[in-house]
C-alpha cells in the first residue's frame, strides 16, 4: 500500500548561533498550528536533544496512514529527520532501486525514500528527484539543517534568517503567527505587488520574510546559511538547443515527453480529477489521463451565471469534449452572490496579495464538492508551449521600438511628444511609453506586457520615498533579463523562461496553492515538471508560433478533434465586470468598468488596503 500526502504544512527553527537561546517550542506549535488548513487531520512535531531544532508538520490523510510514515519521520539509525510536503513521482522507482542495492526500508512512503536518498547522496540527492516538494532534513551528527524547493516553485517555502536563528514554514502568514518576526512591509514586495499583480520571490510582504527560490537550496550550521542553486532552466535550454537533435527528432520527443509527464502526475491511491476548461490544455491532458485511466477521469467545469448561453460560457464545449473521451464530468455554477459571500474567506486565506486565483479557488471548491482531494490542471502548458499573446507581442515590439529604447534620450523625447500630441492614443494606451522606454531588451518589454502599471507611475498610490526604495530593491526588469543567463538561442525559448520565472512562478502556482490547500485540494500540473522540461528543450527552437499548442492536441491516442483544437484560446476565465463592481469601494466614482486591465489594477489597489492590515 502506498502513502499519498498531498496536503501539508511544514516549519521549524534552528538556532544555529551558539550565543542565541534555544526556539521556543510553543512558538513552533503556533507557527505548525496556523496551517490546519494546509493539514487538518493530524500534526507533529520533533525537538532535538539539545532543543535548538524544532521541526512541525500538519497533514492530512487521504488514505490511512500507518503510523510508521507520520512526519516528523526519524531515519532507520536515528541520524536524520525530515518534514516534506509535497510528491516525488519517480519515488517507486527510486525506492526499488535502494531496495535493489540491499537497503531496508520500513515504509512504502516517498518521505522515507527521501530519508534514505539522503542518507546515500546527501544535497546531490536533489538531481534524482522527479515531482513537487519542500522539505527539511535535520542531520543529528553535523548538527545541520538541510532545505530544498522543487525546480519551478510548485510548492512554497518561506524563511526568516534573523539574529542566530533560522526559521522556515510553507506560509508567510504562519511565521507570522509564531510572534518572533517582525511585522514591517518590505518594499520590495509591495511595490513588486503593485506593479506585477503578485509579490515577486525571493521577496514577500514582509521584510524580515523570504522566498526560497525555486530550484534553490540552503544548508545551515554553526558558520551560518549558505543558498546555492541546484538547478537552472537557463542552462538546461541551453543545453538542449546544443544537443544537435534534429527539428523531427526533437518534435517527436517532445510528444512521447508529454504523454510521460501525464502519466506520471496520475501516480496515486486515490481517484485523480482534473480542471477541465474549454482550451486545448486540459482537454488533451484528459485525453491521455482516460488512457491510463480504471474509471472515467472526473472532469470539473466551471460555469458562471452571467455567462450562461455567451460565447465565454465554456460549458458546453467542455462538456462535449468530456463526452468525446469518455470521461465523468460535473458542472458548478456560480454567480456574483456566492462570490461576494466568500470574498472574505478568500481574502483571509490569500497568504500573500494577488490578482488572480479567484477562478482557482471556486473549481478547488467544486473539487471538494465532488468528494476529491487531487486534481489536475493544464498550468503551464501556455509557458511551455508558446500559449500566450507575449510569444508574438514581445518579438513585435523589440523590432518596432527596441532601437528607440536603446537611445534613452530618444525614448525620453517620443514619450513627452506621445504625450503632448496624443493624449487620447496614450488614455486608451497607457503602456505606450512604456514600449518607448523598456522594448530595449526582452526583458523590458516583458516587463511592459505583465505590468500592471508602470514603474513611473505609481502617483499617490503609496508614499514616494517607500516606492522609490522598493523599485531601488526590486530591480524588475534586470531581475527579469538576468533570468535569460544563458540566452535561449530562440525568442519562444527567451519568453518560455520569462513566463515560467516570474508569472507562473509568482502568480498561477502561488495561487494554485493557497486555494487549493484552503479546499483541501492536490493541484497537479504536467505541463510543470522538470523531467518533462529537459526533454522538451531540444524542440523548443524549432517550435513555430501555435505549433506547441497543436502538438499537445495531437498528444492523446486520439487527438482532440478539429472542432475544438480551432477554438481561439480560453480559460478559467471569470466575470471581471460583474463580480469586482459589485464590492463596495472598488471602482472610484465615475470610472468605466470596461476592461480587466482596469479591473486589475483597481483590484490590486482593494487588496493592498485589506491585506493583513496590521
Amino acid at each position: 500500500m502506498g502513502y499519498l500526502k498531498p496536503m501539508c504544512g511544514v516549519n521549524g527553527a534552528f538556532a544555529y548561533r551558539i550565543d542565541v537561546p534555544a526556539p521556543s517550542r510553543g512558538e513552533a506549535i503556533a507557527v505548525r498550528d496556523a496551517m490546519a488548513t494546509r493539514g487538518p487531520d493530524g500534526s507533529g512535531l520533533w525537538t532535538s536533544t539539545d532543543g535548538r531544532c524544532l521541526l512541525g508538520h500538519r497533514r492530512l490523510s487521504i488514505i490511512d496512514l500507518d503510523d510508521r510514515a507520520v512526519q516528523p519521520m526519524t531515519s532507520r539509525d536515528g541520524r536524520y529527520h525530515i518534514v516534506f510536503n509535497g510528491e516525488i513521482y519517480n519515488y517507486a522507482a527510486l525506492r526499488a532501486d535502494a531496495l535493489a542495492a540491499g537497503r531496508s526500508l520500513a515504509t512504502t512512503s516517498d518521505t522515507e525514500t527521501l530519508l534514505d536518498l539522503y542518507e546515500l547522496n546527501g544535497p546531490a540527492m536533489l538531481d534524482h528527484l522527479r515531482g513537487m516538494f519542500a522539505f527539511a532534513i535535520w542531520d543529528t551528527v553535523a548538527h545541520s539543517l538541510f532545505v530544498a524547493r522543487d525546480p519551478f516553485g510548485i510548492k512554497p517555502l518561506y524563511y526568516s534568517d534573523h539574529g542566530g536563528t533560522f526559521r522556515f514554514a510553507s506560509q508567510v502568514q504562519a511565521l507570522r503567527a509564531g510572534g518572533a518576526i517582525g511585522t514591517a512591509r518590505d518594499p520590495a514586495g509591495v511595490v513588486g505587488f503593485m506593479l506585477m499583480g503578485s509579490v515577486p520571490e525571493p521577496f514577500t510582504w514582509y521584510r524580515d520574510i523570504s522566498a526560497l527560490p525555486a530550484g534553490h537550496c540552503m544548508t545551515i550550521d554553526a558558520d551560518g546559511v549558505a543558498m546555492r542553486r541546484y538547478v537552472d532552466p537557463a542552462k538546461i535550454l541551453a543545453e538542449g538547443e546544443n544537443a544537435g537533435i534534429n527539428a523531427s527528432a526533437a518534435i517527436n520527443q517532445m510528444h512521447h515527453a508529454l504523454r510521460d509527464s501525464i502519466a506520471a502526475h496520475l501516480t496515486a491511491d486515490v481517484p485523480v480529477g482534473l480542471f477541465l476548461s474549454g482550451g486545448v490544455d486540459s482537454a488533451a491532458i484528459l485525453g491521455v489521463a482516460m488512457e491510463h485511466a480504471a474509471q472515467p477521469i472526473q472532469a470539473i467545469t466551471l460555469g458562471f451565471d452571467e455567462f450562461e448561453g455567451m460565447a465565454e460560457d465554456e460549458v458546453p464545449v467542455a462538456a462535449r469534449i468530456a463526452d468525446y473521451y469518455g470521461a465523468s464530468h460535473s458542472v458548478r455554477r456560480i454567480g456574483r452572490d456566492e462570490f461576494l459571500g466568500d470574498l472574505t474567506d478568500i481574502l483571509t486565506n490569500m497568504d500573500q496579495p494577488s490578482i488572480d486565483g479567484i477562478n482557482t479557488w471556486f473549481v478547488s471548491k467544486a473539487a471538494r464538492e465532488q468528494g476529491l482531494k487531487v486534481a489536475m490542471s493544464g498550468l503551464g502548458a501556455d509557458e511551455l508551449l508558446g500559449g500566450y499573446p507575449s510569444f508574438t507581442d514581445i518579438p513585435n515590439w523589440r523590432a518596432r521600438y527596441g532601437k528607440i529604447a536603446r537611445l534613452p534620450y530618444a525614448s525620453a523625447a517620443a514619450g513627452m511628444a506621445m504625450r503632448a500630441l496624443a493624449p487620447r492614443f496614450l488614455a486608451a494606451n497607457p503602456k505606450a511609453t512604456g514600449l518607448l522606454r523598456y522594448a530595449g531588451s526582452l526583458g523590458g518589454a516583458y516587463m511592459v506586457r505583465r505590468a500592471l502599471r508602470l514603474p513611473e507611475d505609481f502617483n499617490d498610490l503609496l508614499d514616494r520615498d517607500f516606492v522609490a526604495q522598493g523599485l531601488q530593491r526590486l530591480a524588475i526588469v534586470d531581475r527579469m533579463n538576468a533570468t535569460l543567463d544563458p540566452m535561449p538561442g530562440s525568442t519562444h525559448g527567451a519568453i518560455s523562461l520569462l513566463e515560467t520565472s516570474f508569472y507562473m512562478r509568482n502568480q498561477l502556482l502561488r495561487d494554485a496553492d493557497w486555494a487549493g490547500m484552503r479546499h483541501s485540494i492536490e493541484i497537479r500540473a504536467p505541463m510543470v515538471d522538470i523531467a518533462l522540461f529537459r526533454k522538451v528543450a531540444p524542440a523548443i527552437p524549432h517550435l513555430k508560433p501555435g505549433q506547441g499548442k497543436q502538438l499537445l492536441a495531437d498528444t492523446p491516442a486520439k487527438p482532440l478533434p478539429d472542432w475544438h483544437r480551432h477554438r481561439a484560446k480560453t480559460g478559467f476565465n471569470i466575470p471581471y465586470d460583474s463580480w469586482m463592481s459589485a464590492i463596495p469601494g472598488l471602482i472610484r466614482k465615475g470610472e468605466i468598468v470596461s476592461s480587466k486591465g482596469l479591473l486589475s489594477r483597481e483590484w490590486s489597489c482593494y487588496l493592498l488596503g485589506h491585506h493583513n492590515v496590521e
